[in-house]
């Protein structure tokens, strides 16, 4: 009986620090038609869904979320390998028995494990439908002709949620193929200087392929008014801007 009571114990704890961690978070609440979709905005590119019962993890990092508090996730996405992306420990720590963990050919190197999605890759995990999309530097060099970000080594992510596309973008400048997308409901974009897009080439991204909602993320200290000043005649598309510098 006292190891029932203990259990119960720890049990209702767990769900109660849950609780309060989800409370620190903005979270916006979207209606698909396959269910609720919640999302999560922990920091900088770190997010999580909620979609009915399933948990899905995108880059998650300790340097924004305490991960010992966050529900343990049925899947993981990880854009590239820069530490403010990937967090071995962090993914360790929401990993349950049947996780599952997609990320790019240089993070498995790392962690030895997870299924690799190149870009252009399409599969369905837990009923979401998941594409891969390139996520590389066109104008920005980290000196010469050396990108930031290679073409062919980092994946934005577009995740299905019943007739919902939710465009991740990972670490990307305004690309052919991110400005060719089509049937964007929300998308996360990158903007930092000097390793992602300026609100010019923000803008420009949006107003290509005209997501119905844009959260700006990764963004740093740039000045989100100024993406909010270049689209404000796009009244098809609705800036939303997070907590996520």
């Amino acid at each position: 009986m006292r190891k029932t009571i203990i259990f119960l114990t720890i049990f209702c704890l767990g769900i109660a620090v849950m609780a309060a961690a989800k409370d620190k978070y903005e979270v916006d609440t979207f209606q698909t038609s396959a269910g609720e979709l919640k999302i999560f905005f922990l920091g900088h590119s770190t997010l999580y869904f909620e979609f009915g019962d399933m948990i899905i993890h995108v880059d998650p990092v300790y340097d924004y979320a305490n991960y010992k508090e966050m529900p343990k996730a049925d899947l993981i996405l990880v854009t590239h390998e820069h530490g403010d992306h990937f967090d071995e420990t962090a993914i360790k720590d929401i990993t349950k028995n049947n996780t599952v963990l997609i990320l790019t050919e240089r993070c498995q190197r790392i962690v030895n494990n997870g299924q690799v999605m190149k870009n252009g890759d399409t599969q369905t995990v837990h009923s979401i439908k998941i594409e891969a999309i390139p996520a590389y530097n066109i104008v920005h060099m980290v000196q010469g002709d050396i990108p930031f970000h290679p073409k062919g080594v980092g994946n934005g992510y577009i995740l299905t949620f019943g007739d919902k596309r939710v465009y991740v973008a990972g670490d990307t400048e305004n690309t052919p193929e991110m400005k060719a997308l089509t049937n964007i409901d929300i998308a996360f974009l990158p903007m930092n200087l000097p390793y992602t897009m300026s609100p010019e080439m923000t803008a420009d991204a949006a107003k290509a392929f005209r997501p119905d909602i844009l959260y700006p993320y990764h963004f740093g200290n740039t000045d989100t008014s100024k993406l909010v000043e270049l689209l404000k005649d796009e009244t098809d598309i609705e800036v939303r801007i997070r907590d996520m510098n």
